[in-house]
């Protein structure tokens, strides 16, 4: 089967996670250097103070769960999202664990290299939805936003690109964030750097595609010109007898969409959100990033992945605890709890799965960097938490544990493979479905059962 019939077979069938709802859509919210699971969700308030830390813990709505005084919004959400507290990879190298977990393998391809991504690496998941996944509106069914997760050095980091899935399936990128080697966090609010701390910078700009039609040119004139260009390309490629740029017929549907549909070219704009609902999601770049993922759900894309944190912004090897306190944790706190609260207030959330994790944990014990002034944690691919929420998870469950100074999984180990089963079932992706590679090789799109005790 070629991924052409998977996809007639998939047809408009979608899964179910609970019988009160279908799972249509994810929202993969990525933070790129890893959230100390101490300091967020998985919290060791018995533990020694080189282990628990400085943050104490809060009741939340849900009985019996308590996570970091500092996600108090949060924590008034949490009958809402589940708690998976022992997911486990063998890596804690940035580069391998960001293609272990955008991949859901967490095997690394043979001749991989953490400096540059290759063909030879794993396809992303957000290429696999985009290949399998039907379009509506001429819209890729996966968007990654507000930018391609890069290395303070300005290399791209592997695991987000299509790879061995071959470049015609290569995701959208909306690169709606100026890239700056020693910018942090949430700008303009809470944009800041892990040593100095605060920072501001008015050429900081989160700017949505420039969509709008030059002056005098009309819509149909538009449509004339796509139209008359891709018949010259077409018959281009035929003399040539090469299919390379096939792939671009996607992106000029899109565009085409983006500029003659009002409402899809509105999904990509979020000034013309509700005031209100800016305010709730934050006007900082984690705020509008979520709010543009929940208006692009509306207009028929199926998977978003947002970054919500460039230069690997969530490694806080140093100055840890002032850095979450005032700079990271309450953008996200906000950010996340407003994408709940609209998806719910909208009825989408039912049929909405919000998965967010990074590429790793923060180890057990609390270190210091020669050269810092202040403490951190080290990277630490043992354990983490994932939050998962909508789409018919349970409210208010925890799955698995970690040990008492949070550095194993005691109970219920659950892997990256697991997280992306959990991830295509939400997008309503059928256990038969497959990918194929430039060869016609098949590759089943599901490496291990999602995870149980969601529902």
């Amino acid at each position: 089967m070629n991924h052409v019939a998977g996809l007639r077979a998939l047809g408009a069938a979608g899964g179910a996670l609970t019988a009160g709802g279908k799972a249509k859509s994810v929202i993969y919210i990525f933070l790129s250097g890893g959230l100390a699971q101490h300091e967020s969700f998985d919290m060791k308030p018995d533990a020694p103070l080189e282990i628990r830390g400085e943050f104490r813990p809060i009741r939340t709505s849900a009985p019996g769960v308590h996570i970091c005084e500092h996600l108090p919004e949060l924590a008034k959400r949490a009958h809402k999202f589940a708690l998976v507290r022992s997911l486990t990879h063998p890596s804690s190298d940035h580069s391998a664990a960001h293609h272990i977990m955008l991949t859901g393998k967490s095997d690394l391809p043979l001749g991989f290299d953490p400096n540059q991504p290759k063909e030879s690496d794993h396809p992303s998941i957000a290429a696999i939805a985009g290949a399998v996944l039907p379009r509506r509106n001429n819209l890729p069914p996966a968007i990654v936003l507000p930018e391609k997760l890069r290395h303070r050095t300005g290399r791209i980091i592997p695991g987000q690109s299509a790879a061995q899935m071959g470049r015609q399936h290569e995701p959208w990128f909306l690169e709606m964030s100026p890239y700056h080697p020693a910018h942090y966090g949430a700008y303009p609010e809470y944009l800041f750097h892990h040593e100095t701390g605060s920072a501001t910078d008015a050429g900081l700009i989160f700017e949505a595609p420039h969509l709008s039609l030059p002056q005098g040119l009309s819509t149909a004139r538009v449509l004339d010109r796509v139209s008359l260009r891709g018949e010259m390309e077409r018959q281009s490629r035929l003399v040539e007898g090469t299919v390379e740029d096939a792939g671009l017929d996607k992106y000029r549907e899109a565009a085409v969409s983006l500029i003659t549909n009002g409402k899809v070219h509105d999904a990509f704009d979020v000034s013309r959100a509700d005031p209100k609902w800016l305010d709730r999601y934050g006007r900082n770049s984690f705020g509008w990033s979520l709010l543009m993922a929940r208006q692009l759900l509306e207009v028929g894309v199926r998977l978003v992945q947002v970054n919500l944190g460039n230069n690997e912004t969530w490694d806080t090897h140093q100055s840890a605890f002032p850095n979450l306190k005032n700079f990271l944790l309450p953008p996200m706190d906000r950010a996340v709890s407003a994408l709940i609260d609209d998806l719910d207030s909208r009825g989408l959330l039912s049929e909405t799965l919000i998965v967010m994790g990074g590429e790793f944990g923060r180890t057990p014990k609390i270190s210091k960097l020669s050269s810092a002034a202040l403490p951190g944690r080290n990277h630490w691919g043992p354990s983490q938490t994932v939050l998962l929420a909508g789409g018919g998870v349970r409210g208010g469950t925890v799955i698995g544990a970690t040990d008492k100074i949070g550095a194993y999984p005691s109970e219920s180990p659950q892997r990256p493979e697991n997280l992306a089963a959990t991830i295509y079932e939400g997008l309503g992706l059928p256990r038969h479905v497959e990918w194929h590679d430039p060869l016609d090789r098949p590759h089943p799109i599901y490496d291990a059962e999602p995870i149980a005790g969601l529902t």
